[in-house]
């Protein structure tokens, strides 16, 4: 966490807010209205559904934030405790010496390649594809096929 808001000062550079007793109390304290959303952490696991459930919920609180790309990976990345840091300690080193964008984009391909492999994504597209409405409610069938269609965009061309 001390990397990621050390990161973010040096980024940002000098200037009044690094100055003791000078920061004004109507500047955007970024990190104070993340927090306030409550984002959950994340520690991995064998569930690729916790990994989809808190990526989803980042980009809600992204959608509620206008943040640069660049501090929202840096954001969703000051959530990661244990063996996820780790990664991303790795993932962030391979960032600089390719000098790849810190940009939402890359930032959930990288996420998604680690905790949300292309078989689970091949087998939710399968399961999108052999979906059947049968004893589900209109409503129930409409929730699985709208949270299923996200692994089948070619076949979902428009709502």
């Amino acid at each position: 966490m001390t990397d990621i808001l050390e990161q973010l000062a040096e980024r940002q550079g000098p200037g009044p807010f690094n100055q003791p007793g000078t920061q004004d109390r109507g500047e955007d304290r970024t990190l104070e209205r993340f927090l306030k959303f409550n984002p959950p952490k994340f520690i991995g696991g064998p569930d690729p559904e916790l990994a989809e459930n808190w990526l989803e919920r980042m980009t809600n609180i992204f959608i509620g934030l206008d943040y640069t790309e660049e501090m929202r990976v840096s954001f969703a990345a000051f959530q990661f405790e244990g063996v996820v840091r780790a990664w991303w300690d790795v993932i962030r080193r391979k960032w600089e010496r390719a000098q790849t964008p810190w940009i939402w984009k890359n930032f959930t391909r990288e996420f998604n390649e680690k905790f949300l492999p292309s078989l689970i994504q091949e087998k939710r597209e399968d399961e999108f594809i052999k979906l059947r409405q049968r004893t589900l409610s209109v409503a129930e069938y409409e929730g699985k096929f709208t949270n299923l269609s996200k692994y089948a965009l070619e076949l979902v061309v428009n709502e």
